[in-house]
Protein backbone atom coordinates (compact mmCIF):
# COMPACT_ATOMS: atom_id res chain seq x y z
CA UNK A 1 0.00 0.00 0.00
CA UNK A 2 1.55 3.11 -1.13
CA UNK A 3 0.00 5.44 1.85
CA UNK A 4 1.02 2.98 4.80
CA UNK A 5 3.90 4.85 5.66
CA UNK A 6 2.69 8.37 5.16
CA UNK A 7 -0.77 7.87 6.86
CA UNK A 8 1.51 6.31 9.94
CA UNK A 9 4.45 9.43 9.84
CA UNK A 10 1.62 11.64 9.75
CA UNK A 11 -0.03 9.93 12.69
CA UNK A 12 3.44 9.78 14.89
CA UNK A 13 4.27 13.02 14.66
CA UNK A 14 0.82 14.13 16.36
CA UNK A 15 0.96 11.10 18.96
CA UNK A 16 4.18 9.95 19.81
CA UNK A 17 5.18 9.94 23.41
CA UNK A 18 7.85 12.68 24.12
CA UNK A 19 10.64 10.35 24.75
CA UNK A 20 14.33 11.75 25.98
CA UNK A 21 15.80 9.13 23.30
CA UNK A 22 14.04 10.84 20.81
CA UNK A 23 15.57 14.14 21.04
CA UNK A 24 19.08 12.59 19.34
CA UNK A 25 20.69 11.38 16.95
CA UNK A 26 23.76 10.01 19.17
CA UNK A 27 24.13 6.09 18.06
CA UNK A 28 25.27 5.54 21.67
CA UNK A 29 22.47 7.31 23.20
CA UNK A 30 19.81 4.98 20.78
CA UNK A 31 21.83 1.98 21.58
CA UNK A 32 21.19 2.19 25.53
CA UNK A 33 18.16 3.04 25.09
CA UNK A 34 16.96 0.39 22.48
CA UNK A 35 18.80 -2.28 24.97
CA UNK A 36 16.70 -1.32 27.99
CA UNK A 37 13.43 -1.32 25.95
CA UNK A 38 14.26 -4.99 24.94
CA UNK A 39 13.06 -6.27 28.14
CA UNK A 40 11.53 -3.17 30.07
CA UNK A 41 8.67 -1.12 30.25
CA UNK A 42 8.73 2.21 28.73
CA UNK A 43 7.89 4.36 32.27
CA UNK A 44 10.56 2.12 33.97
CA UNK A 45 13.14 2.42 31.47
CA UNK A 46 13.45 6.04 31.18
CA UNK A 47 14.76 6.37 34.53
CA UNK A 48 17.18 3.76 33.97
CA UNK A 49 18.06 5.12 30.45
CA UNK A 50 18.83 8.42 31.87
CA UNK A 51 20.64 7.33 35.39
CA UNK A 52 22.53 5.19 32.88
CA UNK A 53 23.10 8.22 30.45
CA UNK A 54 24.42 9.58 33.37
CA UNK A 55 26.51 7.80 34.66
CA UNK A 56 28.03 6.44 31.32
CA UNK A 57 28.09 9.46 29.22
CA UNK A 58 30.00 7.52 26.37
CA UNK A 59 31.37 4.54 25.02
CA UNK A 60 34.72 4.90 26.52
CA UNK A 61 33.00 5.80 30.08
CA UNK A 62 31.18 2.92 29.68
CA UNK A 63 33.94 0.61 28.55
CA UNK A 64 36.78 1.65 31.43
CA UNK A 65 33.90 0.98 34.03
CA UNK A 66 33.63 -2.52 36.52
CA UNK A 67 31.09 -4.75 35.32
CA UNK A 68 30.24 -4.95 39.11
CA UNK A 69 29.51 -1.32 38.68
CA UNK A 70 27.75 -1.43 35.43
CA UNK A 71 25.37 -4.22 36.99
CA UNK A 72 25.31 -1.69 40.25
CA UNK A 73 23.81 0.91 37.55
CA UNK A 74 21.78 -1.55 36.13
CA UNK A 75 19.80 -2.91 39.38
CA UNK A 76 16.31 -3.40 39.30
CA UNK A 77 15.70 -3.77 35.61
CA UNK A 78 16.29 -7.56 35.13
CA UNK A 79 18.09 -9.81 32.17
CA UNK A 80 21.28 -8.36 33.04
CA UNK A 81 22.85 -10.29 30.12
CA UNK A 82 21.88 -6.88 28.92
CA UNK A 83 24.24 -4.89 30.94
CA UNK A 84 26.79 -7.33 30.69
CA UNK A 85 26.43 -7.33 26.67
CA UNK A 86 26.60 -3.43 26.68
CA UNK A 87 29.51 -3.79 28.39
CA UNK A 88 31.42 -5.63 26.58
CA UNK A 89 30.27 -4.19 23.19
CA UNK A 90 31.76 -1.05 24.54
CA UNK A 91 35.06 -2.91 25.28
CA UNK A 92 34.93 -4.36 21.85
CA UNK A 93 34.40 -0.82 19.98
CA UNK A 94 37.22 0.95 21.95
CA UNK A 95 39.33 -2.22 20.10
CA UNK A 96 37.78 -2.62 17.16
CA UNK A 97 36.84 1.22 16.04
CA UNK A 98 38.26 3.20 18.03
CA UNK A 99 36.00 4.54 20.58
CA UNK A 100 33.26 5.13 17.71
CA UNK A 101 30.13 3.41 17.31
CA UNK A 102 30.45 1.88 13.47
CA UNK A 103 28.07 2.73 10.77
CA UNK A 104 28.01 -0.50 8.82
CA UNK A 105 25.56 -2.92 9.22
CA UNK A 106 27.44 -6.24 9.95
CA UNK A 107 29.98 -4.48 12.12
CA UNK A 108 26.80 -3.17 14.32
CA UNK A 109 25.62 -6.71 14.32
CA UNK A 110 28.40 -8.33 15.31
CA UNK A 111 28.47 -6.35 18.80
CA UNK A 112 27.51 -8.65 21.75
CA UNK A 113 23.63 -8.28 22.50
CA UNK A 114 22.85 -6.24 19.05
CA UNK A 115 20.23 -8.72 17.06
CA UNK A 116 18.63 -7.48 13.76
CA UNK A 117 15.95 -5.39 14.84
CA UNK A 118 18.42 -3.43 17.40
CA UNK A 119 20.96 -2.81 14.70
CA UNK A 120 18.36 -1.33 12.11
CA UNK A 121 16.75 1.08 14.73
CA UNK A 122 20.39 2.31 15.53
CA UNK A 123 21.43 2.40 11.80
CA UNK A 124 18.08 4.03 10.70
CA UNK A 125 17.53 6.33 13.93
CA UNK A 126 20.85 7.60 14.14
CA UNK A 127 21.87 7.58 10.23
CA UNK A 128 18.67 7.53 8.30
CA UNK A 129 19.84 4.05 6.92
CA UNK A 130 17.65 1.97 4.93
CA UNK A 131 17.02 -0.73 7.44
CA UNK A 132 13.54 -1.75 8.34
CA UNK A 133 12.55 -2.97 12.28
CA UNK A 134 10.54 -5.65 13.01
CA UNK A 135 9.70 -5.82 16.68
CA UNK A 136 6.80 -7.32 18.62
CA UNK A 137 4.67 -4.54 17.96
CA UNK A 138 5.86 -4.33 14.13
CA UNK A 139 4.50 -8.50 13.68
CA UNK A 140 1.51 -7.67 15.17
CA UNK A 141 0.30 -4.40 12.87
CA UNK A 142 1.39 -6.09 9.85
CA UNK A 143 0.04 -9.81 10.21
CA UNK A 144 -3.06 -7.89 10.75
CA UNK A 145 -3.02 -4.83 7.85
CA UNK A 146 -1.80 -7.55 5.47
CA UNK A 147 -3.98 -10.92 7.20
CA UNK A 148 -0.65 -12.98 7.30
CA UNK A 149 -1.34 -16.17 8.74
CA UNK A 150 2.64 -17.42 8.30
CA UNK A 151 3.22 -18.17 12.17
CA UNK A 152 5.78 -15.36 13.23
CA UNK A 153 7.75 -18.02 15.34
CA UNK A 154 9.46 -20.11 12.69
CA UNK A 155 12.28 -19.39 10.08
CA UNK A 156 9.69 -18.66 7.30
CA UNK A 157 7.82 -15.91 9.06
CA UNK A 158 10.67 -13.83 10.22
CA UNK A 159 12.01 -14.05 6.52
CA UNK A 160 8.63 -13.18 5.38
CA UNK A 161 7.87 -10.48 8.01
CA UNK A 162 11.35 -9.04 7.15
CA UNK A 163 11.01 -8.63 3.55
CA UNK A 164 7.67 -7.07 3.80
CA UNK A 165 8.61 -4.67 6.56
CA UNK A 166 11.52 -3.84 4.16
CA UNK A 167 8.89 -3.33 1.44
CA UNK A 168 7.71 -0.75 3.26
CA UNK A 169 10.31 1.77 3.92
CA UNK A 170 9.56 5.07 2.59
CA UNK A 171 12.45 6.93 0.30
CA UNK A 172 13.25 9.41 3.19
CA UNK A 173 12.26 9.70 6.79
CA UNK A 174 12.98 6.16 7.51
CA UNK A 175 13.88 6.58 11.04
CA UNK A 176 10.17 8.21 11.72
CA UNK A 177 8.84 5.51 9.61
CA UNK A 178 10.48 3.11 11.82
CA UNK A 179 9.48 4.85 14.96
CA UNK A 180 5.83 5.15 13.59
CA UNK A 181 5.52 1.53 12.71
CA UNK A 182 6.79 0.46 16.47
CA UNK A 183 5.03 3.31 18.25
CA UNK A 184 1.15 2.88 16.52
CA UNK A 185 1.90 -1.41 17.31
CA UNK A 186 2.46 0.42 21.04
CA UNK A 187 -0.32 2.54 21.22
CA UNK A 188 -3.24 1.79 19.06
CA UNK A 189 -2.98 -1.51 17.13
CA UNK A 190 -2.80 -3.20 20.66
CA UNK A 191 -2.84 -6.61 21.17
CA UNK A 192 -5.95 -6.91 23.39
CA UNK A 193 -9.39 -5.04 21.99
CA UNK A 194 -7.73 -2.65 19.31
CA UNK A 195 -9.69 0.22 19.04
CA UNK A 196 -10.09 -0.52 14.89
CA UNK A 197 -13.56 1.55 14.86
CA UNK A 198 -10.80 4.85 14.75
CA UNK A 199 -8.16 3.26 13.09
CA UNK A 200 -6.54 5.78 10.39
CA UNK A 201 -5.41 1.87 8.68
CA UNK A 202 -8.63 0.96 9.28
CA UNK A 203 -10.45 1.11 5.38
CA UNK A 204 -7.29 -0.79 3.77
CA UNK A 205 -6.62 -3.21 7.39
CA UNK A 206 -7.54 -6.98 5.80
CA UNK A 207 -8.12 -8.12 9.53
CA UNK A 208 -9.69 -5.42 11.15
CA UNK A 209 -12.74 -5.49 13.34
CA UNK A 210 -13.80 -8.52 15.33
CA UNK A 211 -11.39 -10.62 13.53
CA UNK A 212 -7.71 -8.70 14.87
CA UNK A 213 -7.04 -10.44 17.04
CA UNK A 214 -6.77 -13.52 15.77
CA UNK A 215 -3.46 -12.29 14.66
CA UNK A 216 -0.55 -12.74 14.99
CA UNK A 217 -0.60 -16.36 14.54
CA UNK A 218 2.04 -18.40 16.23
CA UNK A 219 2.93 -22.10 15.81
CA UNK A 220 4.25 -22.95 19.22
CA UNK A 221 3.71 -21.79 23.13
CA UNK A 222 7.38 -21.64 25.12
CA UNK A 223 6.79 -24.15 27.74
CA UNK A 224 7.31 -22.49 31.24
CA UNK A 225 9.03 -24.50 34.35
CA UNK A 226 8.79 -23.50 38.15
CA UNK A 227 11.91 -23.07 40.24
CA UNK A 228 11.89 -23.05 43.88
CA UNK A 229 14.93 -21.01 45.79
CA UNK A 230 15.41 -21.04 49.06
CA UNK A 231 17.63 -17.98 50.37
CA UNK A 232 19.41 -17.73 53.61
CA UNK A 233 19.95 -14.35 55.22
CA UNK A 234 22.72 -15.42 58.17
CA UNK A 235 23.19 -12.60 60.71
CA UNK A 236 26.10 -12.39 63.06
CA UNK A 237 26.94 -9.76 64.88
CA UNK A 238 25.33 -7.43 62.49
CA UNK A 239 27.31 -8.92 59.52
CA UNK A 240 25.86 -11.48 56.22
CA UNK A 241 26.95 -13.70 54.24
CA UNK A 242 26.85 -13.15 50.31
CA UNK A 243 28.72 -14.15 46.78
CA UNK A 244 29.03 -13.36 43.37
CA UNK A 245 27.28 -15.50 40.70
CA UNK A 246 29.57 -17.15 38.50
CA UNK A 247 26.63 -19.37 36.63
CA UNK A 248 26.31 -18.54 32.83
CA UNK A 249 22.65 -17.19 33.51
CA UNK A 250 20.48 -14.56 34.17
CA UNK A 251 21.79 -13.36 37.41
CA UNK A 252 25.26 -13.70 36.54
CA UNK A 253 27.98 -11.41 37.82
CA UNK A 254 25.36 -10.37 41.00
CA UNK A 255 25.30 -11.32 44.46
CA UNK A 256 22.58 -13.37 46.65
CA UNK A 257 22.83 -15.21 50.00
CA UNK A 258 23.66 -18.89 50.70
CA UNK A 259 20.83 -20.66 48.46
CA UNK A 260 19.31 -23.90 48.59
CA UNK A 261 17.58 -25.31 45.27
CA UNK A 262 14.61 -27.60 45.17
CA UNK A 263 12.16 -29.34 43.35
CA UNK A 264 9.33 -28.82 45.04
CA UNK A 265 7.80 -25.78 47.31
CA UNK A 266 9.35 -25.89 50.72
CA UNK A 267 7.61 -24.54 53.37
CA UNK A 268 9.19 -25.18 57.03
CA UNK A 269 12.78 -24.58 58.02
CA UNK A 270 12.66 -27.52 59.46
CA UNK A 271 12.66 -29.46 56.25
CA UNK A 272 15.60 -27.81 54.87
CA UNK A 273 17.74 -28.83 57.85
CA UNK A 274 17.40 -32.45 57.05
CA UNK A 275 17.97 -32.38 53.14
CA UNK A 276 21.65 -33.24 52.35
CA UNK A 277 22.07 -29.96 50.90
CA UNK A 278 21.82 -27.71 53.64
CA UNK A 279 24.38 -30.33 55.18
CA UNK A 280 26.69 -29.87 52.60
CA UNK A 281 26.37 -25.65 52.66
CA UNK A 282 26.47 -25.35 56.48
CA UNK A 283 28.15 -28.58 58.19
CA UNK A 284 27.17 -28.58 62.00
CA UNK A 285 26.81 -24.83 62.16
CA UNK A 286 24.64 -23.62 65.14
CA UNK A 287 21.78 -21.90 63.47
CA UNK A 288 18.65 -20.18 64.46
CA UNK A 289 15.69 -19.60 62.49
CA UNK A 290 13.96 -16.43 63.79
CA UNK A 291 10.88 -17.76 61.88
CA UNK A 292 10.58 -21.54 60.45
CA UNK A 293 7.86 -20.30 57.99
CA UNK A 294 9.41 -17.95 54.93
CA UNK A 295 8.79 -15.02 53.24
CA UNK A 296 8.04 -16.10 49.46
CA UNK A 297 8.26 -13.67 46.52
CA UNK A 298 7.02 -15.02 42.66
CA UNK A 299 9.48 -14.07 40.00
CA UNK A 300 7.93 -14.64 36.56
CA UNK A 301 10.17 -14.62 33.40
CA UNK A 302 9.68 -15.49 30.13
CA UNK A 303 10.77 -19.19 30.22
CA UNK A 304 10.30 -19.79 34.08
CA UNK A 305 8.54 -18.72 37.23
CA UNK A 306 10.92 -18.51 40.30
CA UNK A 307 9.07 -18.96 43.66
CA UNK A 308 12.18 -17.50 46.08
CA UNK A 309 12.06 -18.60 49.64
CA UNK A 310 13.99 -16.15 52.22
CA UNK A 311 14.61 -17.49 55.50
CA UNK A 312 16.34 -14.91 58.29
CA UNK A 313 18.94 -16.86 60.41
CA UNK A 314 20.87 -15.61 62.81
CA UNK A 315 23.78 -17.45 64.64
CA UNK A 316 26.25 -16.70 67.41
CA UNK A 317 29.78 -18.03 65.29
CA UNK A 318 31.11 -17.09 62.61
CA UNK A 319 30.17 -19.75 59.48
CA UNK A 320 33.81 -21.09 58.78
CA UNK A 321 31.79 -23.43 56.08
CA UNK A 322 30.75 -20.40 54.01
CA UNK A 323 34.08 -20.38 52.53
CA UNK A 324 32.72 -19.42 49.41
CA UNK A 325 31.25 -17.02 50.08
CA UNK A 326 31.78 -13.12 51.66
CA UNK A 327 31.43 -11.68 55.42
CA UNK A 328 30.13 -8.26 55.08
CA UNK A 329 28.44 -5.77 57.57
CA UNK A 330 24.80 -5.48 56.99
CA UNK A 331 25.05 -2.03 55.85
CA UNK A 332 27.21 -2.24 52.93
CA UNK A 333 24.60 -4.53 51.28
CA UNK A 334 23.47 -1.58 49.32
CA UNK A 335 26.75 -1.80 47.90
CA UNK A 336 26.83 -4.47 46.02
CA UNK A 337 24.25 -5.42 42.98
CA UNK A 338 21.66 -7.80 43.58
CA UNK A 339 18.88 -9.18 41.57
CA UNK A 340 15.12 -7.36 42.42
CA UNK A 341 14.03 -10.40 44.20
CA UNK A 342 16.60 -9.52 46.92
CA UNK A 343 15.51 -5.61 47.47
CA UNK A 344 11.63 -6.63 47.45
CA UNK A 345 12.67 -8.98 50.55
CA UNK A 346 15.78 -6.21 52.18
CA UNK A 347 13.74 -2.83 51.56
CA UNK A 348 10.17 -3.79 50.73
Amino acid sequence: MKNFSLLLRRWFVDNARDLPWRHTTDPYHIWVSEIILQQTRVAQGIECYQRFIERFRDIHTLSCASEEEVLKCWEGMGYYSRARNLHRAAQEMVRRFGGKFPQGYEDVRSLPGIGDYTAAAILSFAWEQPYAVVDGNVYRLLSRFFAIETPIDTTAGKKEFANLAASLLPEKEIGIHNQAVMEFGALHCVPRRPNCTACILRDHCAAGGSNAELFPVKQRRTAVRNRYLNYFYILYKNNTWIRRRTEGDIWCGLYEFPLIETSYAVTDFNELTRTEDFRRLFGNADLFCVSPFPIVFKHILSHQTLFASFYRIETDTVLEELSDFICIAVEHLADYPFPRLFHRYLYG
